[in-house]
């Protein structure tokens, strides 16, 4: 889950001079100038819209935004290093061949009377969302009918919130993926940024370390009307256990609280965490579930995910949580593209699951390599086993200085801690996100810089 604005953080940069001039390359190289009027000093003219004072609470710039400016900055500054990415977490190995082929095939058929298609259903694909809830929900009780397919789990993070609307309170994991407190600040439901303490008002932050495993204790956490939790999280990379789960839907229960569980990098679990909240008994009255195709095939440009909202789930006055839904759904978007859902449909046969499992395996053994460089060079590190990040404590740091040091030194871009709440200072998360030959490059530097 990763914004557009920082996609060039990705591989393809890697080594790569900035241009030194716009015009295409055929003007230059012909001596051909483009003629531009210089502006003309004027006075801004303010139209009588009042800016959205949410906006104005948001702190600085997008997490990843932000990083992408400190990386191309440096690379202005060193424009013959070669900055290998372990920061954001987009995806740099191809979609496998069985994947693509069904898009492409989907693409092509659109050229014909026989295979064209304009607008589809905005809930998904028949065939797709019954893939969905047969395949990886199997025997949990998710129908289709309960299973919205989307252009993504971070759109349809706020599409949820726009669905939950301003008087609400939420609680979220300290540290968790930006998105889920940004959209609330968004949305109205937060205060105003204390920046004593490094935390909005109105959201009830649950702290997450070493010491309580990286899941919240419940007993000091206070009612709240919406819990985000991730899991494996992003960025700690931990996956809560079965018995962490059926606390946290029993507590929900207690409190009379809906959990969004974003369930993006379920398929990185190695051990038996579960995959699916819904694997908890009585999950589905008051669970929703959102993940994505971005991480298990690569679709992290493709854009395709979906929410499981089951039927079960009802509002305070006995209305259905879905029905809601569907009216923003149907309101606010107009269904995923048909060519990415020929993807989805792919990625969910035999051969497509194959595909994804060794795709997973080849970030997997990036993690390995990582882990082990840390703890070769005395880190505690965290994460790693059941996802594609690894969260590294250095005590008594600042993550940014941390990610200053590192960038500065090796030409590396990591992701500072403190980017994901207060509870992340001391920590960066690296991510397995990568080619082969710059992982084992990058965690060549580290050695020599931490040796």
């Amino acid at each position: 889950m990763a914004s557009n604005s920082s996609s060039f953080l990705g591989h393809r940069g890697f080594g790569i001079r900035p241009s030194k001039s716009s015009l295409p390359p055929a003007w230059r190289s012909h001596g051909i100038c483009q003629c531009v009027a210089a502006p003309s000093e004027q006075t801004a003219y303010n139209t009588k819209v009042s800016r959205n004072a949410n906006m104005a609470k948001l702190q600085a710039g997008y997490l990843f935004p932000e990083i992408a400016r400190r990386r191309s900055a440096h690379m202005l500054k060193y424009p013959d290093a070669q900055v290998i990415s372990l920061g954001i977490g987009d995806t740099t190995e191809p979609i496998p061949e069985v994947i693509t082929s069904a898009m492409a095939m989907r693409a092509h058929s659109l050229s014909t009377v026989e295979g064209y298609s304009g607008y589809g259903a905005e809930q998904g694909d028949k065939n797709l969302r019954a893939a969905i809830a047969s395949t990886l929900y199997g025997d949990l009780g998710i129908e289709e009918t309960d299973i919205f397919v989307s252009d993504g789990a971070k759109c349809d993070i706020s599409r949820l919130q726009l669905l939950f609307g301003s008087n609400v309170k939420m609680a979220v994991q300290d540290p968790s993926y930006p998105v889920y407190v940004d959209s609330s600040v968004i949305m109205g439901q937060t205060g105003l940024f204390q920046k004593d303490i490094e935390k909005y008002g109105n959201i009830e932050y649950m702290r997450c370390t070493p010491e309580n495993g990286f899941f919240p204790d419940l007993s000091t956490v206070p009612k709240t009307d919406i819990i985000f939790v991730c899991s494996p999280n992003n960025p700690t990379g931990s996956a809560a256990s079965r018995d962490q789960l059926t606390q946290l839907v029993q507590f929900a229960k207690d409190n009379g609280s809906i959990i969004v569980y974003d369930s993006a990098y379920a398929t990185y679990i190695s051990d038996d965490s579960p995959r699916s909240i819904f694997e908890i008994p009585g999950a589905k009255e008051v669970v929703i579930e959102t993940s994505s195709f971005s991480k298990y095939a690569g679709f992290t440009g493709v854009r395709l995910g979906w929410t499981v909202i089951p039927k079960e789930l009802l509002f305070s006055d006995g209305f259905s949580v879905a029905e809601d839904f569907n009216r923003i759904v149907c309101t606010c978007f107009n269904g995923a593209s048909n060519i990415a859902q020929a993807g989805g449909l792919a990625c969910l046969s035999s051969e497509g699951l194959k595909a994804m499992k060794d795709v997973v395996r080849f970030y997997k053994e990036n993690t390995e390599i990582i882990v082990d460089t840390f703890t070769s060079l005395g880190f505690n590190v965290y994460g790693g086993k059941n996802a594609p990040y690894v969260w590294v404590h250095f005590p008594g740091r600042s993550s940014w200085d941390v990610f200053a040091e590192i960038l500065e030194k090796t030409h590396l871009v990591t992701t500072p801690g403190s980017g994901f709440g207060p509870a992340g200072e001391g920590f960066i998360r690296v991510s397995a996100f990568g080619h082969r030959g710059n992982v084992i490059e990058a965690c060549k530097r580290l050695k020599q810089l931490y040796k």
